[in-house]
């Protein structure tokens, strides 16, 4: 790919695709290395107006909605463009892309870019990508670094972004890097000093076309890898990955479990997270790192990303005392698997970012016995399996959301003894009716759990708002009880 051997930014012609975060990162970054840059995208609301209005006095063009012609500006490849730069959003069968494909234009994303303006001595990254755990496990990792007296950064799919990171004036001993499947899709030249795939389930299958697309853009976080490929030994297709993946001489697959460890591998012995790959004497001996109680909260899932983040940082060669004490310090973001409350004797657990049927898999797996509120938008999920494997777990079930009936009718195949409440509403206020429902059905020493398996958009702005509505009616019904 011609982008790979830049040298020079200057006078170049490049199309920026879309007016998001990244896009505007990307644009200023270009702009001020003396590219000619144009912004395009199909929105033309009052914020993209404004954005454009920004970006214009720095002398970058924007085109945005429909054009003269009647053409929508997203879709069409302004003319002398020589390399397209894309927000990670932007479908691969895009018109744009098609339009620069047909021209022998390059479409590379904003992470590919932050990799081509990295300075000399440039911070190593730590990658992390995977269906889900992924910020957890990027922010678990920073927390380990900076217990290590590490600079370091969470960036990637969250946080600042990375462009602006590494064209910056702070500088970093190495950074935390999270990348989605979109980002590796189009970031070839990225060459991590070490890289984890926490696990691998379908997810966003009506943009990258199929599992096989997906699991492949997954892997692409192993290429060039120099110290370790990090892996999920109960996901041989991670392991699978590994094996496909061109390294760097010398680099090691180093596997991470939640039983006891073999060789080149992290897991966990007698409540003890344990380190049988980066020791002397693997064969024979094994690191104490932590202990299960310092992962916070001590679900399995959960303990699976304390050890793939501890994996990462072993690599870099970070001592045992600082895993434990990063450990130790972490705090989940909000809707992760959060505690809210306990009324009654129930607790309630906050686990919103559960938006596919992996994430709620897990977070189902963590509690027993469980009233689980359920339901949104599937994004063609089907749940048979899910409810399979929870069934022996649920207490009883409140549904939700638009497809919630796909949900409802797993649970008559597979669960036909739980109790299920299917509410027909779809206003933000079924959330306090969804609390309500569980709590009547709940019995002291029970969680209610939110882990809808499903996105939010039907109901709600994003899965924020969504938890937040579901620890707004817990503080409800906890102040009744009081």
């Amino acid at each position: 790919m011609g982008s790979r051997q830049v040298t020079s930014w200057q006078g170049r012609n490049i199309t920026v695709a879309g007016l998001g975060v990244s896009g505007i990162s990307a644009a200023r970054a270009l702009a001020g290395l003396g590219a000619v840059v144009t912004v395009v995208d199909n929105g033309d609301g009052d914020a993209h107006r404004a954005r454009a209005a920004e970006l214009a006095e720095l002398g970058i063009g924007v085109r945005l909605g429909h054009l003269a012609d009647g053409a929508r500006a997203g879709d069409v490849l302004p003319d002398g463009t020589d390399l397209v730069v894309t927000s990670p959003g932007w479908k691969p069968d895009s018109p744009l892309f098609a339009a620069a494909a047909a021209a022998g234009v390059d479409v590379v994303g904003d992470v590919e870019v932050a990799w081509l303006l990295r300075g000399e001595n440039a911070a190593p990254w730590l990658a992390i990508t995977g269906t889900n755990g992924k910020t957890t496990t990027t922010q678990m990792l920073a927390s380990i670094l900076r217990a290590a007296g590490l600079k370091t950064a969470a960036v990637g799919n969250i946080g600042t972004p990375i462009i602006d990171v590494v064209t910056g004036e702070e500088t970093y001993d190495v950074l935390a890097v999270e990348l989605s499947s979109y980002q590796l899709h189009w970031a070839p030249s990225v060459r991590a000093h070490s890289a984890a795939v926490l696990n691998l389930a379908p997810d966003h299958l009506d943009w990258h076309g199929s599992m096989d697309a997906y699991a492949a853009d997954k892997g692409r976080i192993y290429e060039g890898n120099a110290v370790a490929c990090v892996y999920n030994v109960a996901d041989p297709a991670t392991e699978a990955l590994v094996v496909e993946a061109d390294v760097e001489e010398g680099c090691r697959a180093i596997g991470f479990t939640l039983g006891a460890p073999g060789p080149s591998m992290l897991g966990v012995v007698d409540g003890i997270l344990v380190d049988r790959a980066f020791v002397e004497n693997r064969q024979k001996n094994a690191q104490e790192l932590a202990e299960v109680k310092d992962v916070n909260p001590p679900a399995p899932h959960n303990i699976a990303n304390a050890l793939a983040a501890a994996a990462l940082a072993r690599a870099f060669g970070v001592e045992p005392r600082a895993v434990r004490d990063g450990l130790r310090d972490f705090r989940p973001d909000a809707h992760r698997v959060s505690y809210v409350d306990e009324v009654g004797g129930v607790t309630y657990i906050d686990d919103s970012k559960a938006t596919n049927t992996h994430a709620a898999e897990a977070s189902l797996a963590a509690f027993e016995p469980v009233v689980w509120i359920a339901g949104g938008l599937a994004k063609g999920a089907t749940f048979d399996e899910l409810v399979q494997k929870s069934a022996d777990r649920l207490r009883a079930v409140v549904l939700i959301g638009a497809d919630r009936a796909l949900i409802a009718e797993a649970l008559a195949r597979h669960a036909p003894e739980v109790p299920v409440v299917d509410l027909e509403r779809t206003d933000t206020g079924a959330m306090l009716a969804a609390v309500r429902e569980a709590a009547r059905l709940a019995k002291p020493g029970d969680t209610v759990l939110l882990a809808p398996a499903c996105a939010s958009m039907d109901m709600f702005a994003n899965y924020n708002k969504r938890g937040d509505a579901f620890a707004d009616a817990v503080r409800e019904l906890a102040a009744e009880s009081a």
